[in-house]
């Protein structure tokens, strides 16, 4: 590290972001994820720490382009053939005993992501090729960094960092402008700055290193790991790693205090670096009341908070975004006979319901494709709704996924028995991914699709092939698109690529035209053909449509 680097002493606000940096620094195992905007300043604040951690500590950025050999290290190949097993240093080796600073860590190969955070928590890698084994001590301060609206990091990847929090910009005028003159000051003589701050540097040196002495003398209690036991699982976390995280922590928190012993006010301090990431309910929020024996519930104001819900969804999500295409069914022999119509093997239409349905939303008895209410037996497991979004565009990309957090709200919040999940993938630049796994809760997954970039070409094929992962026996698949594809798979044709990806679906699907161009309506056609799939307008698509093409 450069001496004249900006010292984490003259670091403006953040307490949370340096409380999180020393804990890691006492105990190396408490790697940290920094979520938060560009320019909050979490590249700064890293390379900070590894200048008051003990003298010659290294600081290695790790490129998001960096190979498995260049980060893990290999065998050396020359002294393999001599049959000597010696280990060629990786990137995590050059970084023992210092920090390993990794920014947009969402953007880095989920498999490099991985075996990087395995390393991170054991202190060693392992390394076995063709009959050589060999090992390396590997102990780093690990911190990530990452911009939410660059993608998100998979749950079970987010869940191994030990630490998390966001990094905000203050909003405050004074604040900022303090921050603005700090830089400044550093800028145009960083000597004297960092001379400035040096006494404060010296004290946090020491300090850490007496709280890496006193940290190994801390014996917590049984009754202290109830308690901690206790706090992870009130706020629904169910990952014993948080509870380790919530002792480590503490202890480092004691230690960097003085103390030799843990209280109640070191786990309160690090409880939300640790839940962050993980809780499922605020600190202090109390659990939910088990549900109520019978199938109805008996619990005050459950009737105003659903339709409180409901009235929620319908703001993001309306039921009725425009006029859908008439049907052009005969019903009056259906009619005539009674109450129901046979539509497909088990289903029936209830007609009388979906005239009162239409009535209801249109003041006219004009039946339409989202009027149809229809009696059908109960699925027997949940359904799987794949969302395949275009988000090439950014206008339009911006009213897909409006379109999708809606339906997703929607879906999620009305599952029976929660059985329903949803999945999303986002396709823009060069490739697509999968920005949500399969999630079954409507908070998890809404924050996960909050921010998502947009713009760039446009890779269809890729998506599709994508989806095909994800696609299960109850799988409806929703492809949300303007028809347009310029990314190449295998030929050198886009398009041709894309209608062959579509072939190989074998699940339900609705296509989405999300197009105001009307040349390339033919396009969506065809590609909806391909799919075999229910082709409909973006104002048509809604949570009834949905379930209509599932049923």
């Amino acid at each position: 590290m450069s001496a004249l680097d900006y010292p984490f002493a003259g670091i403006v606000g953040q307490p949370q972001l340096k409380l999180a940096l020393l804990l890691a620094s006492v105990d190396w195992r408490l790697s940290l994820l920094l979520k938060g905007d560009k320019g909050s300043g979490k590249s700064t604040a890293a390379r900070g720490l590894a200048n008051i951690l003990p003298s010659g500590a290294p600081f290695v950025n790790l490129p998001i382009g960096a190979t498995e050999d260049r980060l893990l290290g290999g065998l050396d190949l020359g002294q393999a053939l001599q049959g000597h097993a010696n280990l060629k240093r990786g990137l995590i080796h050059e970084a023992h005993g210092g920090v390993l600073y990794v920014d947009e860590v969402n953007l880095l190969a989920d498999s490099l992501t991985d075996a990087l955070l395995d390393v991170a928590s054991s202190g060693h890698h392992y390394v076995e090729r063709d009959g050589f084994s060999k090992s390396g001590e590997a102990k780093f301060i690990l911190l990530g960094s990452m911009n939410i609206e660059e993608g998100a990091l998979r749950p079970q990847l987010m869940d191994r960092f030990a630490l998390s929090l966001d990094v905000e910009t203050p909003l405050d005028p004074e604040d900022r402008a303090r921050i603005v003159d700090s830089r400044l000051r550093f800028d145009a003589d960083p000597v004297s700055f960092c001379a400035a701050f040096e006494g404060e540097q010296h004290a946090l040196r020491r300090a850490i290193l007496e709280a890496r002495s006193r940290i190994s003398k801390i014996n917590p209690s049984a009754g202290l790991l109830r308690e901690i036991s206790r706090e992870v699982t009130h706020a629904g976390v169910r990952s014993l790693r948080a509870d380790l995280a919530v002792l480590r922590a503490s202890m480092a928190h004691a230690a960097l205090r003085g103390r030799e012993e843990i209280a109640l006010e070191d786990i309160e301090a690090v409880l939300p670096l640790v839940l962050h990431h993980r809780a499922k309910r605020n600190p202090g929020e109390p659990p939910p009341p088990p549900p109520p024996e019978s199938g109805q519930s008996n619990r005050p104001g459950d009737e105003e908070s659903r339709e409180g819900r409901s009235e929620a969804r319908d703001r993001i999500f309306p039921v009725e975004m425009g006029k859908a295409p008439e049907l052009r069914l005969n019903l009056d022999d259906s009619i005539s006979r009674g109450r129901t119509a046979s539509v497909a093997g088990s289903q029936r239409l209830e007609v009388v319901a979906s005239f009162t349905q239409s009535f209801r939303n249109t003041g006219k008895a004009a039946l339409t494709s989202d009027h149809l209410v229809f009696r059908t037996p109960n699925l027997k497991s949940g359904v799987r709704f794949i969302f395949v979004v275009d988000t090439s565009g950014s206008h339009a990309a911006q009213q897909r996924m409006r379109a999708v957090k809606g339906a997703v709200a929607a879906l999620l919040d009305s599952s029976v028995d929660h059985k329903d999940e949803v999945a999303v993938i986002s396709f823009r630049g060069a490739k697509a991914e999968i920005v949500l796994y399969p999630c079954r809760d409507a908070a998890s997954a809404l924050r996960v699709i909050e921010f998502l970039p947009t713009g760039g070409r446009t890779p269809l094929a890729h998506a599709l092939e994508l989806a095909i992962s994800l696609v299960t026996p109850a799988a409806l698949l929703i492809l949300l698109t303007d028809g347009r594809a310029n990314v190449p798979l295998r030929s050198t044709d886009p398009w041709a690529d894309a209608l062959d990806a579509a072939g190989k679906l074998n699940c339900a699907a609705v296509l989405v035209d999300s197009s105001i161009d009307p040349s390339t309506t033919a396009a969506t056609q065809a590609l909806a053909s391909s799919m075999r799939a229910k082709l409909i307008r973006l104002d048509e698509l809604s949570r009834e449509t949905l379930l209509n093409v599932v049923r």
